[in-house]
């Protein structure tokens, strides 16, 4: 038996029949038509032989995507109503037994993950999107690749180059574990409701080697954070509190790792940020 996507009136009346009224604080705009779900899978590359972690599954409409393709999915869900739904819908829909495994938690709490994944794929809301993207890398080192729908604002400042405007700290955190890029627009009306913002799918693919160790990934993230707290800040002035206490001690440091003290976060690539960790 094939497994049978969701459509949108029986995503409705799962919502009544569990008394789910889609909220923006758990950003449950849940996808509503097949081709999309369809293109974020095809985007993310699963494969039959994958094992595939989904975060926020909801009413299951992209887990039925995922498993349409014969891959092993375990989904993390914060909801309680919806976690325990979602093995029946699975189910009713032709997905044999063993294919899914439902985990009922908050997914920045999650640090153990059954059949340890090694794919991401997810519909993440705007409040939570890059906390727990940032959590799954560090805390599932075998998560290779993944796909993730979120707000364009989002999206752009993941895949974003040193340089540019929306270029910040979670970009340059995103890029310790590897290289990330747009890979496509969602249209609002895929969505049910309708949100008021764009959404964009973004890719990663984990580096083979590890930048650091995770005492160096902290002291990276520290500087990181220093640099952009105030942005647009000389990196000897924005720095001065991690690197040595005074604008003087930071500036050396920075000329030690060939980093101008004039210059600001916005213009520093990841390498530029560990080469100062290093330094330092």
């Amino acid at each position: 038996m094939p497994v049978t996507l969701l459509g949108a009136a029986e995503i409705r009346a799962l919502a009544a029949d569990l008394d789910v009224t889609p909220t923006k604080k758990l950003g449950q705009n849940f996808v509503v038509d097949a081709n999309t779900v369809r293109k974020i899978v095809h985007v993310a590359g699963v494969r039959p032989e994958d094992r595939v972690v989904e975060v926020g599954p909801g009413l299951g409409s992209l887990t039925l995507a995922i498993l349409e393709t014969g891959a092993a999915v375990t989904a993390v869900e914060i909801d309680h109503r919806l976690a325990e739904r979602l093995p029946a819908t699975a189910a009713a829909h032709g997905v044999p037994d063993g294919a899914l495994t439902v985990v009922d938690a908050d997914a920045l709490r999650v640090t153990e993950l059954p059949g340890e994944p090694t794919v991401l794929v997810a519909n993440l809301p705007y409040n939570v999107s890059v906390p727990v993207l940032l959590h799954f890398l560090e805390t599932f080192p075998r998560l290779e690749r993944g796909v993730v729908m979120v707000q364009a604002e989002v999206g752009e400042r993941l895949a974003a180059p040193p340089g540019s405007k929306v270029y910040g700290a979670p970009s340059v955190k995103a890029a310790w574990y590897g290289e990330w890029r747009l890979a496509g627009t969602v249209s609002r009306q895929v969505f049910w409701p309708v949100p008021n913002v764009d959404s964009v799918l973004v890719g990663f693919h984990r580096d083979p080697e590890p930048r650091g160790s995770e005492e160096e990934r902290r002291r990276v993230f520290a500087i990181v954070d220093a640099a952009f707290q105030q942005r647009r800040k000389m990196l000897r002035q924005a720095l001065s509190s991690v690197l040595g206490g005074t604008s003087a001690e930071a500036s050396a440091v920075l000329e030690r790792a060939a980093v101008a003290p004039t210059a600001r976060g916005e213009e520093l690539s990841i390498d530029d940020f560990v080469r100062i960790a290093r330094t330092a």
